[in-house]
């Protein structure tokens, strides 16, 4: 399985697989077209308040994760993350697409970490918790 983070601003590439965007909002200027993406993926992003709260707060990229964590254990979050996992089964690469000018940290890092099997995911959110449903625990917490 590989997997790939990429700007969905950048031009999309055959060696590209199965693009998914994992934004919440549409990036803006860019139609459909352009962008290719086969997969919009909107319950995989993280919500808005925790979106404006970490733009204002950059250097507060451990606090982020951990709370972007937390609401993947949602329901919606855990069935979008179902969906990725299943796509990162394939044979085909998978690129998680963003629009965030953070290149180095931003939410589809976070969700390549998880499906490459970080090596602690908190609260049972994970690659191995996908098919089981584990992540709603999470959210008890």
């Amino acid at each position: 399985m590989a997997i790939v983070v990429k700007r969905v601003y950048e031009a999309a590439s055959r060696t590209d697989g199965v693009r998914v965007l994992v934004d919440r909002l549409w990036p803006r200027g860019l139609t459909k077209e352009k962008a290719a993406v086969k997969f919009w993926l909107r319950d995989l992003a993280p919500s808005n308040e925790l979106r404006r709260w970490f733009h204002a707060n950059p250097e507060a990229w451990r606090i982020f994760r951990k709370r972007y964590l937390k609401e993947l254990a949602t329901e919606a979050g855990s069935a979008a993350f179902e969906k990725l996992h299943h796509l990162a089964e394939g044979k085909r690469p998978l690129t998680l697409l963003y629009a965030s000018r953070n290149q180095v940290r931003n939410n589809a890092i976070v969700l390549k970490q998880l499906l490459e099997g970080m090596p602690k995911p908190p609260s049972s959110v994970g690659k191995t918790a996908a098919g089981r449903g584990l992540m709603r625990k999470a959210q008890r917490q």
